[in-house]
């Protein structure tokens, strides 16, 4: 549910959200006429059996997901939120490690509503990049963000462990906090479908949440790890998805810390 609160007194616009849930948490954010915004952490959790309530959206084949705020009337503020977190920095450090190249054909998969894609293609314009994503309405977003930044992308919907594209098909395959987003029995289809479309020598980029089991620290920290979604982001178990998906050299070749927990960097080699 979303409140608007109109004082007259101050043109003054807070968009309060009950369940504003970016991976498990919950935020209050107020959008200013100065055009300035600011963010808090709203503490009161809602909880349904201890765990936090989502929503699961569906497709017209019927196959569900969970939209990447948690809400689906949430989406006009998912990338606010996650720019004021600190998501540009994260995406930028996990294209520098791609090592991308101009000849280098590229799949964002969960890409969302296309932030990755467009920040790739304004530091590699030549690249041929490939977004896919389930949810209609993140793709429409990622369209219309696209075409104000002047950018061509390529996007289609679909599930990442039914990839619509051939055998060996890119050189590069991302993924920015979505991992946690796929249920535990399609984990490894979704790896061993990403090595297949994956040129040999192609590599798999990969930053999500790390796991309660890798030492976060700190309240926000806790709350997030406390999510049930992220009991498989443990390095060891993430790496053992990859080299159950036929993955070679898998390893975690970085972390960083962020406003709403840890993410770690991983790479795999098809």
């Amino acid at each position: 549910m979303l409140g608007l609160f109109l004082p007259s007194s101050r043109l003054h616009l807070t968009v309060v959200s009950e369940q504003m849930s970016i991976n498990g948490l919950l935020f209050r954010c107020e959008l200013q006429n100065e055009g300035r915004a600011r963010c808090a952490q709203w503490f009161a959790l809602t909880r349904v059996g201890g765990q936090m309530k989502e929503s699961i959206m569906a497709t017209p084949s019927k196959r569900t997901f969970l939209p990447a705020a948690g809400r689906d009337s949430f989406l006009p503020l998912y990338d606010l939120m996650t720019g004021l977190m600190g998501a540009d920095q994260a995406r930028r450090g996990l294209l520098d490690q791609a090592q991308i190249r101009p000849d280098h054909r590229v799949l964002d998969i969960g890409c969302g509503t296309g932030s990755l894609l467009i920040q790739l293609k304004r530091l590699y314009p030549e690249t041929d990049v490939v977004g896919l994503d389930p949810d209609p309405k993140a793709l429409a977003r990622a369209r219309r963000k696209a075409a104000r930044a002047a950018v061509s992308i390529h996007l289609d919907q679909g599930f990442g462990d039914e990839l619509p594209y051939p055998e060996t098909s890119f050189d590069r395959v991302l993924s920015s906090l979505m991992f946690h987003h796929i249920p535990t029995d399609e984990k490894g289809k979704t790896l061993r479908a990403i090595r297949r479309v994956l040129k040999p020598g192609g590599e798999f980029h990969m930053l999500d949440f790390e796991g309660p089991e890798n030492g976060a620290h700190g309240l926000l920290s806790r709350l997030l790890h406390s999510n049930q979604r992220l009991k498989d982001n443990s390095e060891n178990r993430v790496l053992r998805f990859m080299a159950e998906a036929g993955f070679a050299e898998p390893k975690k070749v970085g972390h960083r810390e962020m406003f709403f927990g840890h993410i770690a960097y991983y790479r795999a080699i098809a």
